[in-house]
């Protein structure tokens, strides 16, 4: 600092233009003017030719934003927060005042990618306490999107950084431990930390699109380790064709739903590949064991059939339903469970019955062969006058047939491509297991065939089932081929239809009539339509052709084993017709029937949801093999 005040820029203080309030007189202020005026140039003929003057109605919208424009100028110098805001002299409808407004539905916040910078605007968003307060419930849900968003693009940089520590470490003697390194840096184990490095690599390799989405969010880490694990058999070329078939939806599937999106995918970019990791993998089939936290121990199958998995599950609920018919108490997780030892030991769990046909209430008695009681070698009866139970597990539960549903591309079955087919409850099938599985099924008498025609992305627009021939005209013609044949019957399908066919499966059965009528509901014609509840044996099964799973956005139940639900409810008018009939697992029927929950079936097949927060999320008809 200089030692002594810097004394003033001479002569300023001494002009009389800064010391007087105002240096011009209005006098030499209006002779400036005039003078000004007499050097402007006037307007041209045609400079102001095109302009209109303001209506009442636009000279009114002026004035209201300038009022506006007034009002932010002065909740500025009052220390208010701005219009809308608390403390502000106005709130403007439709804007929040909450710290979390930018979050609401559509709002900038609610669909920035993530990024830093929105980990900063949600931090802010809790408010200076951190309890949300003000917020409401569609902006909380905001909020937690956008941390899920955020935590995806932090895992995203993580793996970059991951890979970037593999790249600088290439030599074989340093790369085996850089997992080591990384292991040590984050408190995992070596195998964990290997993982993470494989991942890194992968994506930023192999799977552009998948890190990309990672990267705004779009996908969580989760999500990106499932593309990864289904595309390791494929090369570089086709894991990134295997992951565009699936990224346009990657988002808004659950995670089961992806697993069996992208194994399809799979399946259609390389299918000698998966036929021969699923081959590979079969050598590796067994069964593990292991303690539970609990105390209690677990039992596993691994790399099994997928259609005898399917069929051996049906037969465990088969006998847990008939433990509870039986009287054995516990809910059906627990019964399935006892079914299933009981089938593996020969053991029949069922209450003994007395004459009277009531379950014995006073305790099991003997449990040696033959009893009847729980922990028995197999059935009988246990007394004189006690009446025999119907066949034990070791012989097959009563009535029991297993039933698989197959779902496989004509073109796979007649030989002319190589797509996946799909088993419901399963997932995707390679095109061998899928052509295995229905030369097996032509071979049985029993097997009953369907015909659905799809669009380009899979949702069904037609379907027929097919039946015998009529005897009078079931000579078969000429030579043919063996196998699978699909050709165009002589007579018309009904109006709006795919015709009728003819379906020639192996074998010596008859051929199979199979005539293939529209879905379409977009408008519908009621064709089906009962005045009933509930509907038909047929109408069901063109409703679960539609959706084959539970329409709810994150539920995969088979259809099978839903609800058959009213949008619009039968006691309110609603029409028991395709176009009004959904399948819902009892959850989401229940959730469906919330007064604070609305579901709207639409005209292409959609159901949209719409959450008590007012947020909307749609779900399409189900996606079949092409």
């Amino acid at each position: 600092m200089p030692p002594e005040p810097v004394p003033a820029e001479p002569g300023w203080d001494d002009d009389p233009a800064w010391t007087r309030p105002d240096p011009m007189t209005a006098a030499e202020l209006e002779a400036g003017l005039d003078r000004v005026c007499e050097r402007d140039e006037p307007p041209g003929p045609d400079e102001f030719e095109d302009v209109e003057p303001f209506t009442p109605d636009e000279l009114a919208e002026i004035q209201a934003a300038a009022a506006d424009e007034l009002l932010a100028v002065e909740a500025a110098t009052t220390g208010r927060r701005g219009p809308g805001q608390p403390g502000s002299a106005r709130v403007f409808p439709g804007q929040s005042s909450s710290p979390a407004a930018g979050f609401g539905p559509g709002m900038p916040l609610d669909i920035l990618p993530g990024c830093a910078a929105l980990a900063v605007a949600a931090d802010a968003a809790a408010g200076e306490d951190g309890g949300f307060a003000g917020v409401s419930e569609a902006e909380l849900t905001g909020v937690a999107c956008a941390w899920d968003r955020v935590e995806a693009h932090a895992a995203a940089r993580k793996l970059a950084v991951t890979a970037e520590l593999a790249r600088r470490n290439p030599a074989p003697g340093d790369a085996e431990f850089t997992a080591d390194q990384v292991a040590y840096a984050l408190g995992e184990s070596r195998g964990r930390a290997g993982d993470l490095i494989g991942l890194a690599q992968t994506l930023e390799t192999r799977l552009p699109g998948t890190l990309a989405a990672l990267l705004d969010g779009t996908i969580t880490r989760y999500k990106a380790e499932i593309i990864a694990r289904a595309t390791a058999l494929l090369d570089d070329a086709e894991a990134r064709a295997a992951e565009q078939k699936i990224l346009d939806r990657a988002a808004r599937l659950p995670p089961g739903g992806l697993r069996a999106a992208i194994a399809r995918a799979v399946m259609e970019v390389a299918p000698e590949k998966a036929k021969e990791r699923r081959e590979a993998a079969a050598r590796d089939a067994r069964v593990e064991r292991w303690a539970e936290d609990s105390g209690n121990a677990a039992l596993m199958g691994c790399e099994l059939p997928p259609d005898e998995v399917l069929a051996a599950d049906q037969r465990i609920t088969a006998w847990a339903r008939e433990l509870k018919k039986a009287g054995l108490e516990g809910g059906m997780d627990e019964l399935r469970a006892r079914a299933f030892l009981d089938l593996l030991l020969g053991k029949d769990s069922r209450p003994p019955q007395d004459a009277s046909g009531d379950a014995d209430s006073t305790g099991p008695g003997s449990s040696g062969p033959g009893s009847g009681r729980p922990g028995s070698g197999g059935p009988g009866p246990a007394g004189p006058d006690t009446p025999p139970l119907p066949a034990g597990p070791a012989h097959g539960a009563a009535g029991f047939a297993g039933r698989v549903t197959l779902t496989v591309p004509l073109a796979t079955v007649t030989g002319l491509a190589d797509r996946p087919g799909e088993i419901p409850g399963i997932g995707p099938v390679d095109p061998w297991l899928a052509r295995d599985l229905a030369a097996a099924a032509a071979r049985n008498p029993k097997t009953t065939w369907c015909v659905t025609v799809t669009d380009q992305d899979g949702h069904a627009t037609g379907h027929g089932c097919a039946r015998p021939e009529p005897k009078s005209h079931s000579k078969r013609a000429g030579t043919w081929p063996p196998g699978f044949t699909f050709s165009p019957a002589s007579r018309d399908g009904p109006p709006g239809g795919y015709g009728t066919w003819r379906l020639r499966t192996p074998g010596d059965g008859p051929d199979l009539i199979t005539t293939l009528e529209s879905l379409t509901t977009d408008p519908c014609d009621h064709r089906h339509e009962t005045s009933r509840h509930d509907p038909g044996v047929r109408l069901r099964h063109l409703i679960q052709v539609q959706n084959a799973t539970c329409t709810s956005p994150v539920c995969r139940r088979p259809a099978a084993q839903c609800d058959t639900d009213h949008n619009t409810p039968y006691e309110a008018g609603g029409r028991t017709c395709r176009c009004n009939t959904g399948p819902k697992c009892r959850h989401d029927h229940r959730l469906k029937q919330h007064p604070r929950w609305t579901v709207d079936q639409l005209p292409d097949g959609t159901f949209r949801w719409t959450t008590p927060s007012g947020r909307t999320y749609t779900t399409e008809p189900t996606r079949y093999p092409v």
